[in-house]
């Protein structure tokens, strides 16, 4: 089993940033690729960013592209994600998540392992 505990979410006015973290704990080894998901209320889940585990490779959403960087310190069992110039519609409860396969970063059937989530919210 791993575990997933995020930090770092907040209120923020539209064009600051934040700084998520997840840590992970437990079976970390089986871990092939992190990344985060959001829910806005009555909206469903969707994809954020995902990284694998060797950091070579990284996926964006494309609402977020050039906005968001995903990022990992494997010493930590640690992903990141920065969100820069954050929108209104940027707000909702961001879910770490974790798989140990998979071909579709995308996809929630991906992600073994969900953490509880964080919020961000952000005002106009």
């Amino acid at each position: 089993q791993v575990q997933l505990a995020e930090s770092g979410g907040g209120l923020v006015q539209a064009g600051g940033s934040l700084r998520l973290s997840c840590a992970a704990s437990g079976r970390t080894f089986s871990i092939y690729r992190m990344g985060w998901f959001r829910q806005a209320p009555g909206k469903e889940r969707e994809f954020v960013a995902a990284i694998r585990r060797s950091g070579d490779s990284t996926y964006y959403a494309e609402s977020v592209k050039g906005r968001f960087t995903i990022s990992r310190d494997n010493a930590k069992n640690t992903v990141y994600l920065q969100m820069n110039s954050l929108k209104p519609e940027d707000t909702a409860v961001y879910h770490c998540v974790a798989g140990e396969g998979g071909f579709v970063p995308t996809r929630t059937q991906e992600y073994d392992y969900w953490g509880q989530g964080t919020q961000v919210t952000v005002s106009s």
